[in-house]
């Protein structure tokens, strides 16, 4: 299990949030929504070393990893699709998994980038085309596809539909829905909240570096703050 406590994360002297408590269970889907600047990129930076907590502490499964750096933390099994997709453009679509892979283990690479081909046909299918001249689908595809080849327990994804046209996302984000259904831990920032709700179990609402609302789907539905702002008087998530 992952846990943030008291945290606080920023960039510089600048502190985006403080004092949050997250958690993300075992084998649980649970995701962040806010408006823009309310934090979220920030935590998911902090979760995963990019940004150093200047206050609290982040475990997992019980152990403290709040000085761990990156590298160290995905060889824990936390991975990350970051905001952008940031694939290597001048590499085929099998040598960015093939990098990605040997990120956490040099062993069974072919085997890893091959289930990678199994959960995505359509990357089978450009395997050797370079990455740059993807499609943005295309290319969060690769991007999930990059982290799961690590074999990780807890996949964070950053803005899962950013970019994307709506047939598309949800194709993708049945395949994320399906991974946290089979097991996968699954912390999800995501602007579209219908998209979050349909995937997750849980969530947190952020604004202004703090959480505001935490819950159930089922809890954060029944709430004005997310009927008004997030579903738009739409009733419940499909």
């Amino acid at each position: 299990m992952l846990e943030l406590t008291h945290g606080r994360i920023g960039y510089g002297p600048i502190t985006i949030v403080d004092d949050l408590n997250i958690t993300v269970g075992e084998g649980e889907a649970v995701f962040l929504i806010g408006p823009n600047g309310a934090g979220k990129s920030t935590t998911l930076r902090g979760i995963i070393g990019l940004n150093p907590l200047t206050r609290g502490t982040l475990t997992w499964d019980g152990r403290d990893i709040t000085k761990l750096p990156a590298h160290r933390r995905a060889r824990l099994g936390i991975a990350a699709v970051p905001e952008g997709r940031h694939v290597f453009p001048q590499l085929t679509v099998v040598e960015n998994l093939e990098v990605a892979a040997r990120v956490t283990s040099h062993a069974n690479v072919k085997e890893r980038v091959d289930d990678a081909f199994d959960l995505f046909p359509r990357l089978a299918e450009r395997r050797g085309h370079l990455a740059g001249l993807l499609s943005g689908g295309e290319q969060q595809m690769l991007a999930i596809g990059r982290a799961l080849v690590q074999r990780p327990r807890l996949l964070i994804i950053d803005e899962l539909s950013l970019g994307l046209a709506p047939v598309i996302y949800q194709q993708v984000g049945d395949t994320v829905r399906e991974l946290a259904r089979s097991g996968l831990s699954v912390l999800l920032v995501e602007q579209n909240a219908r998209l979050a709700m349909r995937i997750c179990s849980r969530g947190y609402l952020l604004s202004n570096g703090a959480v505001v609302l935490s819950g159930t789907v089922a809890e954060l539905e029944a709430t004005a703050e997310m009927r008004d702002l997030y579903l738009g008087g739409l009733g419940k998530v499909g």
